[in-house]
């Protein structure tokens, strides 16, 4: 099988390249390469046979087209986003060009594809998107996001992959387009973009700076190792229903504060510091707007129809995450060139 991934480079789309071409798939990578990716999150497979790699944006529908028609793959994952809900309080156009608009334009190439005479029959279109879709849960334990969850979208970001989903089923229901929708719990794990939740934790460690929590930490999320985030969607790619959507979570519900409690107690395992704990450096600053308390996902569906569950507990994803960042400072030390790197973001501020 073949497979074109769009956002291959970045921290997801190069977790499935490196999984799909370890499993004998063809792959076809396209990236635009912005500033939270990079080719060498896939230098492993650069010179694998069944692997290529296309620069190209999602936003340009025409060479969308031609890509497919070249490369003529079997099947679409969609993975190419901006993903930061920070970055998308201060510059929401930028989630909504590419996460909306690239999405459309993504949609009508492969519809395109998919009724001329150069796609399979077993043509697939895989949309990935987060459970952020479904806004914001309760504190009360046993309530979960389902498939069946009214979408209420509260961020810039969520809203933007609020619409790209419904384009997915619109292109479904009206045009017939063999799609899958999958939606994921927040993803750690190595090779993550230092503007996130835990490599900040572990580099602002590292640097013996503050280590940031958002409001009073009492913010929940459930927490997916990466590969197992890869695992999941090849299982969905190779045994979803057409027009079914699945729930992807890692059981790893924890508060804000609690894991970033737990991952400097790995540090200090595995670096100790010169004197007291990494957990001294937390610090509490203001919260950010519209923070949704808490995340939680059933994934019920995924595991009783297609067998699918995860392998990496919480505790083990951090310390193989944290080794990752402490053995490969020339990758992390590259995104520092970032002009915001280590910044602030997600303030709301216009410029």
């Amino acid at each position: 099988m073949k497979i074109l991934i769009t956002g291959g480079a970045g921290f997801i789309g190069s977790a499935v390249v490196r999984l799909a071409i370890s499993r004998g798939y063809s792959v076809v990578n396209l990236d635009a390469l912005t500033y939270a990716s990079s080719l060498r999150n896939v230098e492993v497979v650069a010179e694998h046979p069944n692997y290529k790699f296309v620069q190209e944006n999602i936003c340009d529908g025409p060479a969308l087209l031609r890509t497919l028609k070249q490369y003529q793959p079997d099947t679409i994952m969609h993975l190419a986003a901006e993903t930061h809900v920070d970055r998308s309080i201060d510059d929401p156009e930028k989630f909504i060009q590419t996460n909306v608009n690239g999405s459309f334009n993504m949609l009508e190439a492969a519809r395109a594809y998919w009724q001329s005479n150069h796609c399979p029959e077993t043509f697939r279109f895989h949309h990935i998107s987060t459970d952020e879709v479904f806004g914001s849960l309760p504190s009360t334990p046993n309530v979960y996001f389902t498939e069946d969850t009214a979408y209420d979208p509260r961020s810039p970001y969520a809203a933007s992959k609020a619409s790209s989903d419904h384009l997915v089923r619109a292109w479904y229901e009206t045009y017939g387009l063999p799609i899958l929708i999958t939606n994921c719990s927040n993803n750690y794990g190595p090779r993550q973009f230092p503007e996130k939740f835990i490599p900040i934790l572990i580099l602002n460690a590292l640097a013996e700076k503050p280590l940031p929590i958002y409001g009073n930490g009492k913010n929940i999320r459930d927490w997916l190792y990466v590969d197992d985030h890869a695992d999941a969607l090849l299982c969905v790619l190779q045994k979803g229903a057409i027009g079914r959507s699945y729930n992807i979570g890692g059981q790893n519900e924890w508060t804000n504060l609690g894991l970033a409690k737990t991952l400097c107690s790995k540090l200090d395992y595995i670096l100790p510091r010169e004197k007291g704990s990494y957990s001294d450096l937390i610090t509490f600053v203001p919260d950010r707007p519209g923070h949704d308390l808490r995340y939680a996902i059933n994934s019920s569906r995924i595991k009783d129809e297609l067998g699918w569950r995860p392998s990496i507990t919480l505790e083990n994803g951090l310390e193989k995450t944290v080794r990752w960042f402490l053995n490969n400072q020339d990758w992390w030390l590259h995104g520092s060139e970032n002009g915001d790197f280590g910044q602030r973001l997600g303030i709301g501020t216009l410029f």
